[in-house]
Formats: structure tokens, C-alpha cells, sequence
């Protein structure tokens, strides 16, 4: 359990730097997305209640939230793999709960205006924007939110040595560690014995 969480909290290594295009899209239409729903009731509280959706005076609004707060955060990369993991669970619900309705032709919601209004063909139509944002937060909770993010600048941050202590960086090999600290011991003794025989010549001139 503490591994899957330290995974959840810690960006992947691996994911390359044009991630950065992937959080700013997904979050920016997941930040409007829940803008909308405060704005247009037939987009928040009205839209969940034709879905019969439960307490959809509550949903509808915390769903907002989750689009508002976790739209910026994927953006910005902050919690990206735990706000995506979120947004995977919203998707698969909007999916399901708009989709299959259309494919047989029951949606409470209105048809699309032209044609394909139902069916095969209109599902694949109209649930592209659904598709599309699911991958994104599919990638990016296996990924991570890539070196440009604040999830990977509060990582380096926490990674950065204190003040007055020496570190030897990682990519070392095991036989270079070892000379590097032979080589500072060596360092170390020589200094005290510099400062051991300037203090005898000190006692005898006394």
C-alpha cells in the first residue's frame, strides 16, 4: 500500500517533456468543463438530473469542483497521477451514462441535431471529446507529469542536499564512491594534521 501511494505522489522519470501539451489540454478542458456547470444549469444540476444521476443538487456541483480544482492541477502538474486516477473514474461514468442510452436510442438528454442521432455511428461521433480525455488521463497517471511540473519541482526540491553536507551523486560507480571517499578522508586527516603542528610550533615558541 505505502508503494502504490509513493507511486501515486511521485512523477515518472520517463515521461518526456512534451507531456507538458497533454496536461495543459486535458486540463483546460476539464477547468472549463466545471465552469460551465455553475454557469448553465442544463449543463450541471439539470443535466445529471435528466441522467438520474443521485443527489444531483450535490453531484452536479462537486463534480464542478473536481473539473475547476483538478483541471488547474493537471496543468500546473500538481497530484497529476491522483487528480487523473479521479478524472479516469468521471469519464467511464460519463460514458456509460450518456453513451449507451444514445446506441439505443433512450437518451433523456436531446439527440444531436443531424444525423447520425443514434446508433453506432453516433456514438463514436459524439463521444470523441469523451474518448479523448480519458486517454490523456490514462497517460498521465502512467506517465506522470513529465520534468516540466510542480510535481517534479517539488520532488527536486526535497532531493537538493542541506547546507554543509556532502553527497555523492548517484550515477557514480561503486569503485568511484569508494576513491572519492578515501580521497576525502585523506583530505580530512592531512587538515588535522596542519592544524595539529601549528599548534605544537605555537606551544614551543611559548
Amino acid at each position: 500500500m505505502k508503494t502504490l501511494i509513493r507511486w501515486m505522489l511521485t512523477p515518472g522519470d520517463d515521461a518526456p517533456t512534451a507531456t507538458l501539451w497533454i496536461r495543459l489540454m486535458a486540463g483546460w478542458v476539464f477547468f472549463w468543463e466545471g465552469v460551465i456547470k455553475f454557469i448553465f444549469v442544463n449543463q450541471g444540476v439539470g443535466r445529471f438530473t435528466k441522467l438520474g444521476m443521485p443527489f444531483p443538487g450535490t453531484l452536479a456541483p462537486a463534480i464542478a469542483v473536481l473539473e475547476i480544482v483538478g483541471g488547474l492541477a493537471l496543468a500546473t502538474g500538481l497530484l497529476t497521477r491522483p487528480f487523473a486516477l479521479l478524472f479516469i473514474g468521471e469519464m467511464i461514468v460519463a460514458i456509460l451514462s450518456t453513451k449507451i442510452s444514445l446506441y439505443l436510442g433512450t437518451s433523456p438528454l436531446p439527440l444531436p441535431p443531424a444525423p447520425p442521432q443514434i446508433g453506432f455511428w453516433a456514438v463514436m461521433h459524439e463521444w470523441r471529446s469523451d474518448i479523448a480525455q480519458l486517454a490523456c488521463s490514462v497517460f498521465l497517471m502512467l506517465e506522470g507529469p513529465g520534468p516540466w511540473s510542480l510535481d517534479a519541482w517539488f520532488r527536486s526540491s526535497a532531493a537538493e542536499p542541506s547546507v554543509g553536507t556532502t553527497r555523492l551523486p548517484e550515477t557514480r560507480a561503486p569503485s568511484e564512491r569508494r576513491l572519492a571517499e578515501r580521497t576525502d578522508a585523506g583530505a580530512t586527516r592531512a587538515r588535522c594534521g596542519a592544524v595539529e603542528g601549528t599548534g605544537a610550533r605555537s606551544s614551543r615558541a611559548s
